[in-house]
């Protein structure tokens, strides 16, 4: 092959999946506070744009699981239905609120019945802004002496464009503004879509860019431009979708049952062709866990996690997303 092997790290990466959700709402501040504090070596923000083009960290632009604007009968009103990359969703979306309105609302644990302590940290703070999150990491990196880097998310990039929102300008801004655009601090971009991440690299972002990869499906942002020949995901991790990716993209993240599947090779071809590889999301509740690990005490008690984590280990992935930073730190660098 005409590609340098790729060295796998010792150990992987250890990245609090929207800070530290096992204990905390996830993208709340404490939950971002508890994962720096539990020692992960990066932190994952997702981020939507508001109707006036501020960038807020959450995992959707559809809100009403993640926060308490159902409760607000202000917004009653801002209730509607949208089709959001092919899927029509019905709720409460940031685009059609500005960051003041926003500012007003509260963070909810998403998953309470299997979360349920989590839960009790209901209604308690605030939406963060994606330039509030880049601070935080700044400051913890700081505080807790080690060097902490940010693993940024893009969301629904085709969809915003549509609707006339352009994220790549506005994350370009918030990253220059905080000082995370220059190279100086540890930042990967990450999205489902390529597109936006081109964009991005254009635009002189320096940063690691990382091509997410569902274990099914296509692309939304190709699935826009070239209806039904755009390239499923699953053809993107075969040799010849991974030899497209040489010089676009620095890595990819896959499903963890994309890299648990039987026979799977994509770690060591990836690596032959210079990418690194992450996966997610590392989860010790039953109910994410392959079949094979679930163990009893119903969905949210955990189950067989480390035999799990294992083979997740053991494939020699670069980067592990995980809900329960200290889980995965004792194990991963165990």
């Amino acid at each position: 092959m005409p590609y340098a092997e790729s060295v796998p790290r010792k150990s992987p990466l250890v990245i609090g999946h929207r800070g530290a959700p096992g204990y905390r709402p996830e993208h709340s501040r404490s939950s971002y506070e508890l994962a720096l504090a539990m020692g992960v070596d990066a932190v994952e923000p997702d981020v939507v744009a508001t109707k006036d083009r501020v960038l807020v960290v959450r995992h959707e632009n559809e809100i009403s699981g993640t926060t308490d604007v159902s409760d607000r009968p202000e917004f009653a009103d801002r209730r509607t239905t949208k089709r959001v990359d092919g899927e029509s969703l019905t709720g409460w979306f940031t685009e059609d609120f500005t960051w003041a309105e926003l500012a007003t609302l509260r963070t909810r644990e998403r998953l309470p019945a299997l979360r349920p302590s989590s839960a009790t940290f209901d209604d308690a703070q605030p939406i963060l802004r994606l330039t509030d999150l880049l601070d935080l990491v700044r400051r913890g990196s700081v505080e807790h002496g080690r060097e902490i880097g940010v693993v940024l998310e893009v969301k629904h990039a085709t969809y915003f464009s549509s609707v006339g929102i352009e994220l790549a300008p506005l994350i370009e801004r918030d990253l220059r503004a905080s000082g995370w655009a220059d190279g100086e601090l540890p930042l990967v971009i990450e999205s489902f879509e390529s597109t936006v991440l081109g964009q991005l690299r254009e635009r002189g972002v320096a940063a690691s860019y990382v091509y997410l990869i569902e274990a099914s499906g296509r692309p939304f942002d190709l699935v826009a431009a070239m209806g039904k020949q755009a390239p499923t995901y699953k053809a993107t991790v075969s040799p010849q979708g991974l030899d497209a990716l040489v010089g676009t993209v620095d890595g990819i993240s896959v499903s963890k049952k994309t890299l648990l599947a039987k026979g799977s090779t994509v770690v060591a071809d990836a690596h032959r062709r210079g990418l690194s590889v992450y996966t997610w999301t590392c989860r010790p509740e039953n109910a994410f866990l392959s079949a094979d690990f679930r163990g009893p005490g119903g969905k949210a008690a955990f189950g067989d996690y480390e035999s799990e984590w294992e083979l997740i280990a053991r494939s020699g992935v670069d980067g592990v997303f995980v809900d329960h930073p200290d889980l995965g730190v004792g194990y991963f660098r165990g």
